[in-house]
């Protein structure tokens, strides 16, 4: 991975990298309101000779930096520890005080150094100070050659043991960055993770190492779709009306050379929005004046014709048994887009789908519809949409951003190409608008606006209520604007 690759994996899995860091910062902050203060207290023992004759004493140094090494190992020993704990009258044992006490010769000179650490800045101060006296006492000791009443080495204290005033543990600024860097290391590698686990799809880059099929539009993520589905409710400049006109213009480059286009809009798992998307397809080619119908060809959970609000009690499966006609079934939304509902869910719908009556069916919708759009069931679940896909010119996959895996797609695609039945194309759906970190931050219908701006006023303010001027609908004429190229920029 370079640079780059780090960016963008931070850019999309932020979220995690700040769990890191505030867990383990937070973590860090319970360590140090729990914690224990500790204290500190040193006292330094200068080991020299006693003669005083010049040479006898430069000898005596080099022999007094050779011994200062040994009595920093005595002095953490258990024979001196018990003496300080008789000497105190401590409630420990020689290892539970040994533990508190660290002694260390100073690099290059005769000073050896103890440090005492403990809860209660008195007793750190006391353990110390004893540890000096029975330190000297033992250096007079050993260093007092048989016979003679006068020892070689003495130890003396040049640096007295105080009384410590801050705690040296926990030492919550350093503990806190400690967290602070911990949590950064977590959050990264949670969100390293994370990203190589994710198999969801999020680029055009993941697209097409699936799948050869173009991708005919982006449809942004918008939270008001759960309310108002359609875009024949929203403003005729909203970002994902937008979308969908692009989309529309998109779609007149899949199998140009066809008089008459029929297609099937089909997603690889439910929950994808191919419903939606099939809807608004088909409502902005009527808008632009394309004689459409929308087929609800799925014949299991049809969906199509009841976010139009259409009647379907009748519809595609009255006219496959033979019932009625496809125009007696065949309703008008208020759109101009024409429907046909699914009708009663049959209990065989694969058979229905694959009948020579469905082939029949198509050949006739073609020759009075310029497109005829089917929105069928899932590809992986059943095999409803692939069969509906081989008699059309195709399907187009509606793919959920974030959500919809490499996997599914491949497999989709799979199901197509089983039966020789062509991806025309890929929707790449719930886009988000902006700040995704995915490498769509722009383009029509996200990211930018372009609604007209009110006319200003001779002094050169905006007239206060003016909207823009509609065209007013008229048979093929669209309610939104118009439908010429330069209108879809």
């Amino acid at each position: 991975m370079e640079l780059r690759d780090y960016l963008h994996v931070f850019r999309r899995r932020w979220r995690w990298v700040a769990f890191g860091l505030i867990v383990c910062i937070a973590l860090a902050e319970a360590f140090v309101l729990r914690a224990t203060p500790q204290y500190q207290s040193q006292t330094q023992i200068f080991i020299s000779t006693s003669s005083s004759d010049t040479t006898a004493a430069n000898q005596g140094a080099i022999f007094s930096m050779q011994r200062v090494a040994s009595y920093a190992d005595l002095a953490k020993g258990r024979d001196l520890a018990d003496n300080v704990v008789d000497d105190l009258g401590l409630d420990l044992t020689p290892a539970e005080l040994a533990s508190k006490v660290t002694a260390q010769a100073v690099p290059e000179t005769v000073l050896l150094q103890i440090t005492v650490t403990d809860p209660d800045p008195e007793l750190a101060r006391d353990i110390a100070a004893s540890y000096a006296d029975e330190l000297a006492d033992l250096v007079a000791e050993l260093e007092t050659p048989p016979g003679k009443d006068k020892p070689v080495l003495k130890a003396t204290t040049v640096e007295s043991a105080n009384v410590p005033t801050a705690p040296v543990s926990p030492n919550a600024l350093r503990t806190l960055l400690m967290g602070a860097v911990l949590g950064l290391m977590l959050g990264f590698g949670l969100a390293a993770l994370r990203e190589l686990l994710d198999t969801s799809l999020k680029t055009a880059d993941d697209i097409e190492a699936i799948t050869p099929a173009p991708i005919l539009g982006w449809i942004q993520n918008d939270a008001i779709v759960a309310k108002e589905p359609l875009i024949s409710t929203m403003s005729p400049h909203h970002p994902r009306v937008e979308s969908f006109r692009v989309l529309r213009t998109n779609l007149q480059f899949v199998d140009v050379d066809a008089q008459s286009k029929a297609f099937v809009i089909s997603s690889a798992v439910p929950g994808e929005g191919k419903s939606s998307t099939a809807n608004n397809i088909a409502i902005t080619l009527a808008m632009a004046g394309v004689r459409v119908l929308l087929v609800d060809g799925d014949l299991r959970r049809p969906r199509a014709s009841a976010i139009l609000g259409v009647d379907e009690a009748v519809g595609l499966t009255t006219v496959l048994v033979g019932q009625l006609t496809a125009a007696d079934v065949i309703q008008e939304h208020p759109t101009g887009l024409h429907v046909m509902a699914s009708g009663a869910v049959p209990p065989n719908p694969a058979e229905l789908l694959q009948s020579q009556a469905m082939t029949d069916l198509i050949a006739t919708l073609r020759t009075s519809y310029d497109v005829v759009i089917f929105d069928a069931s899932p590809l992986l679940p059943v095999t409803d949409a692939a069969l509906l896909a081989s008699k059309t010119d195709g399907a187009i996959l509606v793919v959920r951003h974030g959500k919809t895996s490499r996997e599914q797609v491949r497999g989709a695609c799979e199901r197509l190409t089983q039966i020789d039945a062509a991806p025309l194309g890929v929707v790449f759906n719930r886009v988000p608008q902006k700040g995704s970190g995915e490498g769509y931050g722009y383009g029509y219908g996200y990211g930018y606006g372009y609604a007209p701006v009110a006319p200003e006023t001779p002094e050169g303010g905006k007239r206060k209520g003016s909207k823009p001027s509609k065209v007013k609908a008229g048979k093929g004429a669209p309610v939104d604007g118009p439908v010429d190229a330069s209108a879809e920029r």
